[in-house]
């Protein structure tokens, strides 16, 4: 409890979120009897590759700039990009 209330980072969580379930995603396609379900959880595998780097350079600035200065810029930065998709998902509805 102690580690997450110093350490922990909004795109930490996230990033061990993201690869705990793609892990078992990939686990369940690759015990598939089709190809195609095996290929899939190849590509799954090798969209893991930026969320560690992405936790990687996390724990850098985290051990650069402390914790509460990283979740405020990630703070931002989720707040960014929840903006960008709320208004492409009104311009899909919205467009002729």
């Amino acid at each position: 409890m102690k580690f997450l209330k110093k350490k922990a980072t909004i795109f930490l969580i996230l990033g061990i979120l993201s690869m705990l379930a793609g892990v078992v995603w990939a686990i369940v396609l690759a015990s598939g009897a089709s190809a195609p379900d095996k290929l899939a959880a190849v590509y799954i595998g090798f969209a893991l590759v930026p969320v560690l780097l992405v936790i990687i350079v996390d724990r850098i600035c985290v051990w650069k700039f402390g914790s509460t200065k990283v979740n405020k810029v990630q703070l931002y930065l989720v707040g960014i990009f929840m903006a960008l998709f709320i208004i492409k998902l009104l311009a899909i509805t919205f467009t002729i």
